[in-house]
């Protein structure tokens, strides 16, 4: 019987994974998060921006398309612009960098963009960051900041992350309790 030659491809290399004093596991990253719209000056370093980002980029996607595209902005001239053109992230123009999250206009992109998104808000949090999330579909600003950052017609704007540091700490706005969400089997 003939032996089968399997061709296997190197992996791609691993990304860099941050050893941060104080990082925190996932559930405590996904129970304490909150939405900040209060920063300090202290700027964001570059290697934490790209964890953030890299986090996103890892995100699920409906049939592995990865739709996203993500533009750190981080030129304040730029983000007084988003802060003026956007309904409600005036505090955008205060945030010493902002993520505008994109998507090709694919079938899931919504789901798409909004899925890495969140891990991107989680990651900032457990990386000490703080953060909120600035609806982008279907406001009316979409085009106007997708023009702003020299983003192609056949992508859509899913999300503002305005991100940074921040004295402020805010309290747990009530959540349901799990039992009034939770069905097994059947509603």
């Amino acid at each position: 019987m003939p032996r089968l030659k399997l061709r296997v491809q190197a992996p791609s290399p691993a990304p860099k994974i941050l050893k941060i004093k104080g990082n925190m596991d996932a559930i405590t990253a996904i129970r304490t998060r909150r939405s900040i719209r209060s920063f300090n000056n202290q700027p964001v370093p570059p290697d934490i921006i790209e964890t953030i980002i890299d986090s996103g980029r890892l995100a699920p996607s409906a049939n592995n398309v990865q739709p996203w595209e993500f533009v750190v902005i981080t030129r304040e001239e730029t983000r007084k612009k988003i802060a003026e053109i956007t309904d409600y992230g005036k505090f955008i123009a205060q945030s010493p960098v902002c993520i505008a999250t994109f998507c090709k206009d694919t079938k899931y992109y919504l789901e798409d963009g909004c899925a890495a998104t969140e891990n991107m808000l989680i990651s900032a949090h457990a990386l000490g960051l703080a953060g909120c999330w600035v609806a982008g579909d279907k406001k009316r600003y979409c085009q106007e900041i997708a023009h702003l950052l020299g983003v192609p017609p056949h992508y859509k704007l899913v999300s503002l992350i305005p991100l940074g540091y921040s004295d402020k700490t805010v309290n747990a706005h009530h959540k349901r309790d799990l039992g009034e969400v939770l069905h097994w089997e059947r509603f």
